[in-house]
């Protein structure tokens, strides 16, 4: 991954592809955990690319580029957050259903929903994409014992509202 991110600083547009290309699950797991809309994490995701690819030349080091990366997604997401606050919600829109196939997903989904920002994005990025809290702590700007304080209240939060259902 290093080499393909050599060659993308140096501007090879292929490179740089191949790399997001490699992301792209990651990226959608993590931003539609904090929007909820397949149509605000697009937005937020290619934001993030184009981001990526003008602010490449400044990542020190590669071995972080994941991590660079996802932290880049969630100052995104964030921004997408606060223009919604801004939007006046519509009044009697209907709820879509929810599909039968993916129904029991559909409830995990909103369960997980149902946690705290700070809790649902630590157990996004251990459980779903397998950062350690090292590099979590590097995501989030957190302390690593932060990190940690917040995986167990999550896991804690969770049962509590798994077994409520």
């Amino acid at each position: 991954m290093e080499d393909l991110i050599a060659r993308a600083k140096a501007g090879d547009g292929e490179a740089f592809a191949e790399l997001m290309e490699g992301q792209k699950q990651t990226l959608y797991k993590v931003a539609r955990s904090y929007l909820h809309s397949d149509a605000d994490a697009a937005d937020a995701i290619g934001d993030t690319v184009l981001a990526c690819w003008e602010k490449l030349p400044t990542l020190r080091q590669p071995r972080y580029f994941r991590t660079w990366l996802v932290r880049i997604l969630i100052r995104k997401c964030q921004d997408i957050l606060r223009q919604r606050q801004r939007l006046v919600p519509l009044e009697g829109a209907p709820e879509p259903a929810a599909a039968e196939p993916g129904h029991q997903r559909a409830e995990f989904l909103a369960l997980l929903d149902s946690l705290d920002e700070k809790y649902r994005t630590v157990l996004l990025l251990y459980y779903g994409e397998g950062f350690t809290t090292p590099e979590i702590a590097r995501i989030l700007n957190l302390n690593e014992e932060t990190v940690k304080t917040r995986l167990k209240r999550a896991r804690a939060s969770f049962r509590l509202a798994y077994e409520a259902e």
